[in-house]
């Protein structure tokens, strides 16, 4: 697959889903930037040791892989200091371009990443909100988003107090993240935390990680979405017919097909407001001017 030609690239997103919600497919390859015509969802960790980033030929967004620096270092002391992912951030919104949003480095809720962190429930919320606002502080002018972490409904309540207590205006922020709701998709309760935020009036969240069942039962109450659950999917079935590898689990072809699938499931409701990703009020925020 390559890009088409020419400066501005539309993204074939299928029908955008329930009415406007973004799905940005979640790759763990970021040589696909460069001729994806879906938003992606990229991880820091894939990035920074590039030394030639790819272009991007269509909107795309950044997770600062903290889940996986936390479940494995328990903390964020082995990965880049706020300064580093700054310059890493910087770097790629001037090389790879068309970056919509970055995720700030924040702690999860999870209770084994408590386990592993050693540290409680309100440390993981001040160092949440805290590292977001010296993101924002050193770089105005890149593209991060507050992340609203909890386990229970009342602490992402709590984290969102805590937020604009502290000078984080979420009601002016592009998207606002929700965390830690990715592995509780089967009870109602990602779903009651949802309204819940939607309720004081957070109703541009992004919802990390949502696998089919969440984008099934709270999907369209989001602004934005991301997944990579087509990877663990591929490594459970056979090859599609044609492609010559044992396991479909890094192939684009099964990724885009999955995606196609995933987004004509999900139910249709009434049109939610899209967040601006800084390229004009288009409802395809594929668009990318190079």
């Amino acid at each position: 697959m390559t890009p088409a030609a020419g400066g501005a690239v539309r993204t074939a997103t299928d029908s955008p889903m329930g009415g406007g919600v973004e799905f940005y497919l979640g790759t763990h390859q970021p040589g696909w930037l460069s001729w994806a015509m879906v938003p992606l969802f990229v991880s820091d960790r894939r990035l920074r040791h590039y030394r030639r980033l790819p272009r991007a030929q269509t909107a795309w967004a950044l997770d600062s892989g903290g889940f996986t620096e936390l479940s494995t270092q328990g903390s964020w002391d082995q990965g880049p200091t706020p300064r580093q992912y700054v310059d890493s951030v910087r770097r790629y919104r001037d090389e790879i371009g068309c970056l919509a949003w970055a995720a700030p480095q924040d702690w999860m809720w999870e209770p084994w990443i408590l386990a592993k962190t050693g540290r409680t429930v309100a440390v993981h919320q001040r160092r949440t909100v805290d590292n977001y606002l010296q993101l924002r502080d050193l770089a105005p002018d890149l593209p991060f988003v507050p992340v609203i972490q909890g386990w229970r409904h009342d602490d992402y309540l709590t984290c969102a107090e805590l937020d604009t207590a502290t000078g984080g205006d979420l009601n002016a922020a592009p998207v606002v993240g929700l965390g830690s709701v990715c592995r509780r998709q089967a009870s109602g309760e990602a779903a009651h935390i949802v309204n819940g935020l939607r309720a004081i009036g957070i109703d541009r969240l992004h919802g990390f990680g949502i696998k089919v069942l969440g984008l099934r039962r709270y999907g369209q109450r989001l602004a934005s979405v991301d997944s990579m659950a087509w990877s663990d999917a591929a490594r459970r079935t056979a090859a599609l017919p044609g492609c010559t590898h044992r396991s479909c689990q890094n192939c684009p072809r099964f990724a885009l097909a999955w995606r196609s699938a995933v987004v004509a499931a999900i139910p249709s409701h009434e049109p939610l407001t899209l967040f601006d990703v800084g390229r004009g009020s288009r409802r395809d925020s594929g668009w990318c001017t190079a």
